[in-house]
């Protein structure tokens, strides 16, 4: 909620120092975050204590005390500046920008997201689809990974997962291998490579789809960020894919969260005698439906769209589009299929961007992908108008 009477700058300003003090999903904090207002709370935090000052109601002194020795080190302007180096940006609930599914977390809605790479994230996350799964995975579980995520790209879905390694880094790749759009949620800061390993893979998915965090920059993980992190997956996409995953994984975790918000949730199996796939095995003996490929989760995440509730928001037209896509969308020529190396020459700019710029299209119904190539859609055609908003409770 943007504080009374505050600008959108100060707002940002105010949000972007509370990633340094509220970690994330802290409900406790979210409740006075949405009570007060960013802007309040931080004066509140950074303000001297006077004589008898309890500060906000409902806080122990201990964590009182915690929140403003980080409100007093906060320096967002640092912040913002840092993340600006490599290419990043702070969204803030309430921007036209923010994927408003993520509301339904309520008071553990993160305070505001982090981002490197170009896309348009409420964009992206209309269709979009979570691919999570086991660190330690089997050759069969990458190549699962890997295929789905393909499928799920080459029919112009986003595919969402966490850079780890293992299944999330297999579909990460599937989707970049096939020309598609992918967004990596880390639990640290998005100018942090971890694992360092995924550095030069992190540094793709940057530059061709999307890298999220709650954290500021430079921040490193810690276990409980990774299980917190979770449900910003599980609420960003319109369903989550298990492959592979032991009893008590965290791919569960995200899981679980993902059906407690009114999302599908999706298993592939594995042999029966495999630890690895016990877990989903569990899942799929309760709510979990049984997938095996692409086409069977566009096929469950599809209907789910088609039985939501009407669309809220906006209308976004042809002539609101960012100036960055709508010049990609003027160098499509009319009646004829095209390749996205072919469409950046026609519109000046590199074939990541384009590739970006063309999911984003896609999300909106301007335009369709035939294999390796896109072309308009037939309503671009006519000129007409788009629904910008976003669907409520499950979209």
């Amino acid at each position: 909620m943007t504080g009374a009477g505050a600008a959108p700058q100060e707002e940002e300003r105010a949000r972007a120092a509370l990633t340094r003090v509220l970690e994330p999903g802290d409900e406790r904090a979210g409740r006075l975050l949405r009570e007060r207002g960013a802007v309040a709370l931080i004066r509140e935090l950074t303000a001297a204590p006077g004589r008898g000052d309890g500060g906000p109601a409902g806080l122990g002194a201990r964590r009182l005390d915690g929140y403003r020795r980080r409100a007093a080190a906060a320096d967002p302007d640092r912040d913002l500046a840092a993340a600006a180096e490599v290419g990043g940006r702070f969204l803030c609930p309430g921007s036209p920008h923010w994927p408003t599914q993520l509301d339904d977390l309520g008071d553990a809605r993160p305070v505001g997201l982090w981002l490197r790479g170009l896309p348009d994230l409420r964009s992206w996350a209309l269709r979009s689809v979570a691919v999570v799964g086991a660190r330690a995975c089997t050759p069969y579980g990458a190549h699962m990974a890997q295929t789905l995520a393909a499928g799920l790209a080459e029919r112009g879905w986003v595919v969402v997962s966490g850079a780890a390694y293992g299944i999330d880094g297999a579909a990460h790749r599937g989707a970049l291998a096939a020309g598609g759009a992918t967004a990596a949620v880390l639990a640290c800061g998005v100018d942090v490579a971890y694992p360092r390993g995924h550095a030069g893979l992190l540094g793709r998915i940057a530059e061709q789809g999307l890298v999220i965090g709650e954290l500021p920059p430079g921040s490193h993980p810690t276990p409980s960020r990774f299980v917190l992190r979770n449900r910003v997956i599980a609420a960003l996409t319109r369903g989550t894919v298990v492959v592979e995953a032991a009893h008590r994984s965290g791919s569960l975790v995200t899981a679980r969260r993902a059906q407690g918000l009114g999302r599908f949730t999706m298993g592939v199996p594995g042999p029966a005698t495999s630890g690895l796939s016990a877990g989903v095995h569990e899942l799929l003996r309760g709510e979990g439906v049984l997938v095996t490929d692409a086409a069977e989760v566009v096929e469950l995440v599809g209907a789910m769209g088609e039985l939501a509730p009407e669309r809220r928001g906006p209308v976004l037209a042809r002539d609101l589009l960012h100036p960055d896509t709508a010049r990609v969308l003027e160098a499509l020529p009319a009646g004829r299929p095209v390749r996205a190396a072919d469409l950046a020459r026609a519109a000046g700019t590199g074939t990541d961007e384009v590739i970006g710029r063309l999911y984003e299209l896609h999300s909106l119904g301007f335009v369709e992908r035939q294999g390796d190539e896109w072309q308009l859609s037939r309503q671009s055609h006519g000129g007409a108008t788009q629904t910008g908003g976003t669907r409520r409770g499950g979209h």
